[in-house]
Parts: C-alpha cells; structure tokens; sequence
C-alpha cells in the first residue's frame, strides 16, 4: 500500500523502489489475498484513500506479476502448516509465497528474519533493510 500512497513519506520512497525493482526484474509474485487487502486499504487507510478507478488500475497493473490465487486448497495447507504462529490471514500470505517458490516474502507486518520453511521475512520499510 505505501508504494501508492504518496502522503506515507519515506515508507512511500522505500515501497516504491521495491516494487519498481521487482516490476523491472519480473521477480514479483502476489497473492489475490493480497491484491484484495490492497484494494481495500487503497480505499479505506491510506493518508489519502483512492478512488474506484486508481485503485483498479494499481491492482491491474500487479496483475503483470506472478500472481497466486488463494483457493480452498489454499487456505487448507496454510492451516496444516506446522511451526507457523501467526494470524491464519499471515498464514495464507506465507503459503502462497511458499507456493510460488518465492525465498524473500516482504512483509511490515511479520518479523523481520523470520522463516517459514525456505522463506524469510524482510521488512523494507525499516533501515536494516
């Protein structure tokens, strides 16, 4: 979301870069969880909440990414993962980037360095990045 929202500051700057390195680089990978949570806070709890219409055409453009969709059987192996201790919404984000094969999944609100699996957490809103 801060990569859209341009009143976030130096968490806009940060979002921003990354998701024009991972545009570039064709290394992004999305979930429709995700997607869909990004509509709803590009509408609801960015600084300055977006319209219908740019908040579709942000969501369109990430569907250029690897996109992973979160079905039944989705939502089944991320509550079967053992050794996952978060909210079952993490858990499912967590599944899918393990799913799509991804090693970094970039996310504020897990632990920093955590690991799932083979993947881990990188916050890249904070100075350690």
């Amino acid at each position: 979301m801060y990569a859209h929202d341009t009143a976030a500051g130096e968490k806009h700057r940060r979002a921003k870069a990354l998701v024009e390195e991972l545009s570039e680089t064709r290394s992004g990978v999305v979930s429709t969880q995700v997607l869909q949570e990004l509509a709803v806070n590009l509408r609801r709890k960015a600084r300055k909440p977006l319209d219908a219409k740019a908040t579709r055409d942000i969501v369109s453009d990430y569907l250029a990414w690897q996109v992973v969709v979160n079905g039944g059987d989705s939502i089944l192996e991320a509550l079967s993962k053992r050794g996952i201790r978060c909210r079952s919404g993490d858990a499912l984000v967590i599944q899918a980037a393990d799913a799509a094969g991804a090693e970094i999944l970039y996310s504020e609100d897990l632990s920093d360095g955590q690991r799932y699996g083979t993947v881990r957490v990188r916050n890249p809103l904070t100075n350690g990045e």
